[in-house]
């Protein structure tokens, strides 16, 4: 399995927008579902949105709705976090994986796989 690569990530102000992306192998994107995971400092990694790759169905953590779109583009096997009203707390580095078990929704680390190895994410107030 060829690891996932994000990008998009950035230093921005607060409320601004930033768009990350990833870009996965056939291999890895040929799974039930894709997820975006952020750490920050000192943190445990936590789900943020997820959606089944074979449908437009999505799951957003409470702290990220109404700010935050998860989208795939199935034929360049692509996940994308778009961000607005990005406040400080978002700050953190940002990974996406690949979920093969039936535990999509929430997105919880353990049943994600094949991670990338992240994109950091800061936002100053």
């Amino acid at each position: 399995q060829v690891q996932p690569v994000e990008s998009g990530g950035g230093s921005v102000q607060a409320g601004g927008s930033l768009r990350l992306s990833c870009a996965a192998s056939a291999y890895t994107y040929s799974t039930r579902c894709m997820g975006w995971f952020r750490q920050a400092p000192g943190k445990e990694r936590e789900g943020v949105a997820a959606i089944l790759t074979g449908s437009d169905s999505t799951y957003y953590t409470d702290s990220v709705k109404g700010r935050f779109t998860i989208s795939q583009d199935n034929a360049k096997n692509t996940l994308y976090l778009q961000m607005h009203s990005l406040k400080p707390e978002d700050t953190a580095m940002y990974y996406c994986a690949a979920g093969r078990s039936v535990y999509c929704f929430p997105p919880t680390p353990r049943y994600y796989n094949t991670w990338g190895q992240g994109t950091q994410v800061t936002v100053s107030s």
